[in-house]
């Protein structure tokens, strides 16, 4: 029985000596059509289709001889080792890496790619990689049939960013094409390929050397911290209530720890006022909207986004009709707009809603409309007592209801 498979990448280049030497000792060979067809394969060797990964595993721990699994670039990135490895398989996988799809990609751009979040897309993950490119200066999209660029540029309507996309890497047939998103959607794509997204408000690369692979959380320069204090948004001729209620840090707080925005989210914050919780939300990772029928309050919300260095789109419309246009979140906040626009969300089942109301008959209204479409809802008072260190005489008093309805069928 084997209980032993060598893995071997092919970025296109010839094969290493390890390699051939794997591959000249193998009885059994599953990979692609394109690797099975390499001359170095065995001519007596068992061919398998690599399809399904786990099924050819389960015919690896069954075969007598030795095994050989061809790959795509290097196979512990995004690729077949992580399944190999699976404990029911029993198997012992030894890797001779190739250089990954992903680094090809970006040394044909030109390109560093230390910054760059990279994700994979397949039909069930298509929207949080799209969210993913909302939320970053810099993404790397590895994609599949159903998920690919004119997917991703077809979701992520409204937000500018350039594609470069790169066809069939590593073979007589690799095309690298730039051109923007709102184009990609007008050609058809061979697989496999990788589309590098970029473009936002920002810097696409990390000044100086780096230290931490990815998008480092955004921070305001010289902050730390997040639900910081209403007057570090505040923009020139703001008074401390400005941009509507709902605009304290200590509800803020609240209402971001009920909705856990993370990377792959999308967020709706539906009255956005100063901007400061979409902000917070965005420097969690997640992609956000946020809506203000007030073009002052968008203004302030897209300062907000600079000075916290994350990306959000901005839509300067009324809820609940502009709702409709927008694609599909994962939790939403709403800063106002009561019960039509409570009911409107609602409607397009995210996981969780968070809102507040400033008396009891309009928290139950709420609480109502969130229980009528579904929702788990709980409720909270939260008093707050803003306090003078020096004097400790009480400075500020706030008093409000924080509601939020999650989907009895999701996760807590």
């Amino acid at each position: 029985m084997a209980d032993r498979v060598t893995v071997i990448g092919w970025d296109g280049s010839p094969l290493t000596a390890a390699a051939r030497s794997a591959l000249s000792a193998a009885t059994l060979v599953a990979g692609a059509a394109h690797h099975l067809a390499l001359p170095e394969v065995p001519r007596d060797a068992e061919r398998i289709r690599l399809g399904s990964v786990d099924l050819a595993a389960r015919r690896i721990a069954v075969h007598r001889g030795s095994a050989v699994v061809l790959a795509d670039g290097d196979p512990g990135f995004f690729g077949v080792v992580r399944t190999l490895r699976a404990p029911e398989h029993g198997l012992e996988v030894e890797v001779v890496p190739g250089v990954s799809s992903v680094a090809t990609a970006f040394a044909r751009a030109g390109m560093p790619w230390d910054d760059a979040q990279v994700v994979v897309a397949h039909r069930r993950t298509l929207r949080r990689a799209v969210n993913v490119c909302r939320a970053h200066t810099k993404v790397a999209v590895l994609t599949s049939p159903g998920a690919g660029p004119a997917e991703l540029a077809l979701l992520l309507e409204g937000v500018h960013r350039t594609f470069v996309i790169c066809e069939e890497l590593g073979t007589d047939r690799e095309q690298v094409t730039v051109l923007t998103s709102d184009k990609a959607a007008d050609h058809v794509w061979r697989d496999p390929n990788v589309v590098i997204v970029i473009g936002g408000t920002g810097s696409t690369t990390v000044q100086g050397s780096g230290w931490i692979a990815g998008r480092e959380p955004g921070y305001p320069s010289g902050t730390r911290g997040w639900a910081l204090p209403t007057e570090s948004y505040a923009q020139d001729g703001d008074d401390r209530e400005s941009g509507g209620e709902g605009e304290s840090e200590q509800l803020r707080a609240a209402q971001l720890a009920r909705l856990g925005p993370r990377i792959g989210d999308l967020v709706w914050d539906i009255g956005s006022g100063s901007g400061a919780l979409a902000a917070e939300a965005a420097r969690f990772g997640a992609a956000v909207i946020a809506v203000d029928a007030d073009a002052r309050n968008c203004a302030r919300t897209d300062a907000a986004a600079r000075g916290a260095g994350v990306q959000m789109q901005i839509v300067n419309a009324r809820a609940p009709h502009v709702l409709e246009r927008l694609p599909e979140p994962d939790v939403v906040r709403i800063g106002g707009g009561g019960v039509p626009v409570v009911t409107a969300c609602a409607d397009r089942r995210p996981e969780r809603i968070v809102t507040h109301a400033s008396t009891r008959d309009e928290a139950e209204a709420i609480g109502e409309a969130l229980a009528a479409g579904g929702y788990i809802v709980e409720c909270a008072l939260l008093q707050s007592v803003e306090l003078d260190p020096d004097g400790w005489a009480e400075r500020e008093r706030s008093v409000v209801f924080l509601l939020s309805g999650r989907q009895p069928d999701r996760a807590h």
